[in-house]
């Protein structure tokens, strides 16, 4: 037995529902995972000082915030004390990698409710693995309340 089939070429237009749907998701797989928000996400509240001081270019941010969490570097990864040193070597190494070899500025952001041994302890940290180091604070004519 034999069939014959007259099939012709259909030259219809592509459904694009599935490929924008597909889109969408990624879309928000994306913007999920990102880093749409910045550190000034953080509620810290820097010292007042009466100084002024000018941004720099190539910094690396060490936060601390007034539950004595630590987040390290543009991605905000928490680090506990014990391993800060390691994790700020290394990203200290991958900064200067990034920026050609520009020795990094280690920007030092801790919230002034922190106790003081905590604030000296991850600032001794921070010196021994970087020669450039700043410390954040509002300077004191600002009237509103600024968050890094």
């Amino acid at each position: 037995m034999k069939f014959s089939t007259k099939l012709k070429a259909s030259y219809n237009l592509i459904d694009l529902t599935p490929l924008v749907d597909v889109i969408f998701l990624l879309l928000i797989f994306f913007i999920i995972t990102s880093d749409i928000l910045p550190l000034k996400s953080l509620n810290i509240e820097s010292p007042e000082l009466d100084m002024d001081s000018t941004p720099l270019t190539t910094q690396l941010v060490v936060v601390m915030d007034a539950q004595n969490v630590i987040y390290l570097g543009s991605k905000k990864t928490i680090v506990d004390i014990h391993t800060l040193k390691e994790s700020l070597k290394e990203e200290y190494e991958i900064t200067k990698k990034q920026t050609g070899q520009t020795e990094p500025t280690v920007v030092v952001s801790i919230d002034r409710r922190v106790e003081y041994g905590d604030f000296l302890k991850v600032f001794s940290i921070a010196q021994d693995c970087c020669k450039k180091l700043r410390l954040v604070y509002k300077p004191s004519d600002v009237e509103n309340t600024e968050y890094f």
